[in-house]
């Protein structure tokens, strides 16, 4: 009977074309709350910590679980671009996935439910807002005019209305604001949302960051297309180890809007809401983030100064120009970021060999815990 009302299902979205990436360090029970939506898909988990830990999955989820022994078997000497201790880890997910797209979620992120009670298909506003085009050179005071019921208004150039790809989609949060340590320390009770009111925090809205604008990506709930910009969607060298964590996903944010700006490409942000369910301890925040706090006022100018030359017509070939110039310009703030260069250029190599016809290979033989 299970197996009937299974098949009874209707097809969700992009089911056979999408992976649902999760980084975790605990069973995951939070997966049955979304068991309507995610069932249907696969999915890559990365576990990180420590490999001998057995963790728990739900039964009835089609997926991949890789450790931190699987990682270093599969990537060998490579596997030092792969951040430990951190969420950051999750990027093996996108290096080893086979689909189109991906949605990335934390384990501590549940559905959340909009302004009129219904609960939230986070992964289908995903799905949407990455195959409708954006519009990164010209700002639309509508927002997305490809929305339903939304156009675009008076004095918008009629020649760039078909707009451009949309490479990513970057989804907010209700409850839980993802906020830095400092932040979190003089607003401990903040929560966006309202108990009685949800309608004043919920902003039912999607746009296109523009051209030449940097962001802060959180990577809680975030979908991206991966045969599109997946080279660039490294998170970094954080975590055990290193001098920093918590801008892992800000970095891959930076990188990746500098290259998609320059391969004429669109980054979308608002909905979907994700209810975010658990506030970390900032004191503990703050010494993850302390270095960071103080670089990203030399990292923040210096994405907003580089331009990529016009040879770079890859993802991959803007990638490795921009591992070169973090190691000449941020490299003098901090040899963190040689460091980090380095790793940069290892993380191409290795998704280059592992996407290859014989590394695609390779990893089938070693697919992953079932």
């Amino acid at each position: 009977m299970a197996q009937l009302y299974s098949s009874m299902k209707p097809t969700p979205m992009l089911k056979d074309e999408l992976d649902i990436v999760i980084p975790t360090i605990r069973n995951l029970d939070f997966l049955e709350m979304w068991r309507p939506f995610f069932e249907q898909y696969h999915l890559i988990i990365v576990q990180d910590g420590d490999p001998s830990k057995a963790i728990k999955i739900p039964e009835g989820f089609d997926y991949e679980l890789y450790n931190r022994n699987d990682i270093n078997r599969i990537l060998d000497p490579k596997a030092s671009c792969i951040s430990f201790k951190d969420s950051a880890c999750r990027c093996f997910g996108y290096m080893v996935s086979k689909k189109k797209y991906i949605y990335t979620i934390d384990d501590d992120c549940f559905v959340a439910k909009d302004p009129s009670g219904k609960e939230i298909n986070a992964l289908e506003q995903h799905i949407k807002n990455l195959l409708s085009p954006s519009t990164p050179d010209f700002f639309n005071t509508l927002y997305d005019p490809y929305r339903d019921g939304a156009d675009f208004v008076r004095g918008y150039p009629f020649s760039m209305r078909e707009g451009a790809i949309t490479a990513v989609s970057h989804g907010l949060w209700l409850n839980i604001p993802d906020y830095d340590a400092p932040t979190q320390l003089v607003k401990p009770l903040e929560r966006n949302s309202r108990k009685f009111d949800l309608s004043l925090r919920y902003v039912d809205a999607v746009m296109t960051i523009p051209k030449g604008t940097l962001f802060p990506m959180c990577g809680m709930n975030l979908a991206f297309d991966r045969e599109l910009i997946g080279p660039a969607m490294y998170f970094g060298l954080m975590g055990d180890g290193q001098p920093i964590g918590r801008y892992d996903d800000m970095w891959a944010g930076w990188c990746v809007k500098l290259i998609c700006d320059h391969m004429g490409w669109g980054v979308k942000t608002g909905l979907p809401y994700i209810w975010h369910s658990k506030a970390s301890n900032p004191f503990v925040n703050l010494k993850k983030e302390y270095n960071g706090i103080f670089w990203q006022e030399e990292a923040i100018p210096f994405f907003q100064s580089v331009t990529l030359p016009k040879e770079c017509t890859s993802v991959q070939q803007c990638y490795l120009e921009l591992a070169k110039l973090v190691k000449e310009k941020l490299g003098k703030v901090d040899p963190y970021f040689n460091k980090l260069g380095v790793e940069m250029v290892t993380w191409i190599e290795a998704w280059e060999e592992l996407n290859s016809p014989k590394g695609t290979e390779a990893r089938a033989s070693t697919n992953g815990n079932k």
